[in-house]
Parts: structure tokens; C-alpha cells; sequence
């Protein structure tokens, strides 16, 4: 596996997979994407694993999208944009999907597909300082491929709020709004996760999976396949934009984008 995604299983089955990009901020590329889809489908056919813990290496959970790295991408063919969305759709949709329990654990900042990787897990336990924002309106692009799984965690109402505006929350906003469950004080996150994950290894492992996949296809996450197409080619169409150009260029030259009133 990439070191910009580790995993290391407890004698209990308590597997944790850490996003190991700290230098920047845990932000995701193809490398993370990858390791990600990689480590989550090798634990989850892993009959020694019971539990699955997701957090972040350094100061933040995870920034979202390295959004150099998604101009990048953005000058390659058609073809090749759909092949990136649907492997990061997939990501998402590989960690929803899971049989076994996971728990999100979630510091500092938590922004644009970090957020997607929260409303992915079962249970979210951030700590005080944590922020959250979903933030790709903001750079040109869209969050289309998180959508389903944010509509399902905080509702389509406030959805459209925090994916029109990209304002960023807190820790008690988000668990208000249904993406976070439990808060905890600054640097108690594993304890806070402690007996959350004993209750997870008191109950019986097919059980939680069964629940688990009758809870995702009653909430409409049991994405069909045309769906999950529809899905991809329209986050990878909109990542080729000149309005996507324009707003990664005003990212990495910080200035504001050419459509903020006064922006010339």
C-alpha cells in the first residue's frame, strides 16, 4: 500500500486507516484515492477486521481535493476526467458500502471531499476545533458525487445551503445539522471513540453488516448503476470547465475569481 494511506489492525479487529498526507493538509489526489479505495476493499473482505477507524494524520482530517493537482487533471482528455471522477466516486462509495462499522474521527479542517468522507461513515466523532465546509462551488467545480451521501446525513435543506454559500461551520453546527454525531474536547477523540467502538465489538459482525446494507438502500445510497454513471460524467464534465479554470487559478494565484463583483 502508498504511505499517503497507512493501516495497522489491533488484536480486537480494530482497524485504523490513517490519511497520511499532513505537508498538505491530507488533501487527495490519484496517490490517495487509490491507496484509499485499495485499503478499504482489502478490510473489507478481511474476516479478522471488525471495526474501521478513519482519521487524519497532522493538523487537519482531510482539506478536501489538492486543487493543483485537480487543474492538473483538468487539462486531460474527456476520457481520462471520467476515469478520475469515477474512481474518486468510487472511494466514497467503496467506504459507504462497507460491511464493516466505521467510525470517522475528525480534527482541524474537514473541507469539500473531506466532508463526503464523513456523511460516508457510520458514526463521526469530531473534536471541538474541528471545521467543516463543503467547498467546491467556491473553485468552479461541484460536489456532485457527495451530494447523496450529504443529502443523507444532514438533508437536502441544509445541503443547499452549505454547498451554495461554501461557508465554513463548527463542530456543533455540523452535529446539529446530522454530519456529526458526537463532539468531544480537543485531542479526546480516541477516548470518545472508546466506547462507541466497544459497542460496535459487543454486537454480532454479520448482524451490523445486514443493518447496515438495509439502512443504505432504505436511504437511497444504494446508488444503481446509471446513477452512479450520471453522477461521475457530470463532476468530470465540470472539472473541464473554463468557469473550473478560472476558479483553481484564483485559488493558486490568490486573488478573486473573475464572477465576485469587483473582482477586475
Amino acid at each position: 500500500m502508498s504511505d499517503v494511506v497507512l493501516s495497522a489492525v489491533d488484536g480486537r479487529g480494530v482497524a485504523t486507516v490513517t490519511l497520511n498526507r499532513p505537508e498538505r493538509n491530507n488533501a487527495y489526489n490519484g496517490e490517495v484515492i487509490d491507496a484509499l479505495m485499495a485499503t478499504v476493499e482489502a478490510l473489507a473482505v478481511d474476516e479478522a477486521v471488525r471495526v474501521i477507524v478513519l482519521r487524519g494524520n497532522g493538523k487537519h482530517f482531510q482539506a478536501g481535493a489538492d486543487l493543483s493537482w485537480l487543474k492538473e487533471i483538468g487539462q486531460l482528455s474527456p476520457l481520462e476526467n471520467t476515469e478520475v471522477s469515477r474512481r474518486t466516486a468510487s472511494a466514497i462509495q467503496g467506504l459507504t458500502e462497507c460491511p464493516k462499522p466505521t467510525v470517522a474521527l475528525i480534527h482541524g479542517g474537514c473541507f469539500g471531499g473531506g466532508t463526503g468522507m464523513a456523511a460516508a461513515a457510520d458514526i463521526v466523532i469530531a473534536s471541538a476545533d474541528a471545521v467543516f465546509s463543503i467547498t467546491e462551488a467556491r473553485w468552479g467545480v461541484m460536489a456532485g458525487i457527495i451530494i447523496p451521501h450529504l443529502n443523507a446525513a444532514m438533508g437536502s435543506r441544509n445541503v443547499r445551503r452549505y454547498a451554495l454559500t461554501c461557508e465554513r461551520f463548527g463542530a456543533r453546527t455540523a452535529r446539529d445539522l446530522g454530519l456529526v454525531h458526537q463532539i468531544c474536547a480537543e485531542g479526546g477523540l480516541d477516548e470518545a471513540a472508546a466506547p462507541v467502538i466497544d459497542n460496535l465489538l459487543m454486537s454480532a459482525p454479520d448482524a451490523l453488516a445486514q443493518t447496515k446494507r438495509r439502512a443504505l438502500i432504505e436511504a437511497g445510497l444504494d446508488l444503481s448503476g446509471a446513477h452512479f454513471s450520471e453522477l461521475v460524467e457530470e463532476h468530470a464534465l465540470k472539472r473541464q470547465s473554463e468557469e473550473a479554470a478560472e476558479g483553481l487559478a484564483s485559488f493558486l494565484e490568490k486573488r478573486p475569481p473573475s464572477w465576485y463583483p469587483g473582482a477586475d
